[in-house]
């Protein structure tokens, strides 16, 4: 027969069950808001240009030609206060083809466009939806809140899933 422990055992055991539970909680929160946190910031330095268009130049590029990391053609103003450039340059990607003509916004004091609209904010969030899956994983494996989990990851799947259906 295995002798009872005493009171005041079992009750320090139980706390150090508790403290230990709590520093695995806080840590991978801490951690899944840090994760959260960079998948925004990776996403607003272009989410900026394409959201908040008031004073840009806005139009439209028609893609002549694609070299290295970047592809470009004459931008044609839609926006008052634009003005035609002979070439802007889009970043390369696989929403980019020669031959296209893409709604754009020019980044303020350069000749760098991204793409606008629909397909350009969620493009431009795409790092979020990203961070939103790998949040996903921490919430669940860390923190054991499985429906907190599941709602992370349906929404990082979604935006990745609408910003591929819409840049297509």
């Amino acid at each position: 027969m295995i002798p009872a422990m005493p009171a005041s055992a079992s009750s320090a055991r139980r706390a150090s069950v508790s403290a230990l539970r709590f520093g695995r909680v806080a840590t991978t929160g801490v951690l899944a808001a840090l994760i959260l946190f960079a998948g925004v910031w990776g996403s607003w330095g272009t989410a900026q240009h394409v959201m908040l268009t008031k004073g840009r130049e806005r139009g439209t590029v028609r893609v002549t030609g694609c070299s290295g990391d970047t592809c470009g053609g004459p931008f044609s103003p839609g926006s008052p206060g634009a003005r035609a450039h002979a070439r802007v340059e889009l970043e390369k990607s696989v929403a980019v083809r020669a031959g296209r003509t893409y709604d754009v916004v020019l980044k303020p004091g350069t000749a760098d466009a991204v793409r606008s609209g629909p397909a350009g904010i969620l493009y431009a969030w795409l790092p979020l939806g990203g961070a939103l899956l790998l949040a996903a994983v921490v919430v669940a494996g860390g923190m054991r809140l499985t429906r907190v989990a599941w709602a992370l990851g349906l929404a990082g799947a979604a935006l990745l899933t609408s910003a591929f259906v819409a840049v297509r």
